[in-house]
């Protein structure tokens, strides 16, 4: 992780979204990375631990919080914010509550996701 810049993991199998969600996440001068495919998501954070990982709730064949739990033993520092197209469902977002990840509910403006992760990026915010 860096200290100078904060860099961030997009992991979304929707190619569009992923490359919509990396280059909102580029304006503000974050290092972004973006995957679709798990074992790709394992080396890039083996290689170089990120800061953030934003990823779906669902990402495709795969539970999106699995995936994130699995990401995190690798490096067990990087914070999680999930985000999620589907409707409000109590019982996922207390699932990944549980398990420090936010939730961040789509469609949102650019502005309010940038927003929210220099929130999440701030020095000592956990």
């Amino acid at each position: 992780m860096s200290a100078n810049c904060p860099t961030i993991l997009v992991f979304n199998s929707a190619p569009i979204v992923r490359k919509v969600l990396q280059e909102t996440l580029e304006r503000p001068g974050w290092v972004v990375r973006a995957t679709g495919d798990l074992g790709i998501a394992v080396d890039m954070v083996r290689e170089s631990p990120p800061d953030l990982l934003v990823i779906d709730v669902y990402v495709a064949n795969i539970n999106g919080r699995d995936a994130a739990l699995y990401l995190c033993q690798k490096c067990p520092s990087m914070r999680v914010l999930m985000v999620s197209g589907l409707p409000a469902d109590q019982r996922i977002e207390a699932r990944t509550t549980d398990e420090g990840f936010l939730v961040f509910p789509k469609p949102f403006p650019p502005a309010e996701l940038i927003a929210r992760v220099k929130e999440i990026l701030k020095p000592g915010e956990k």
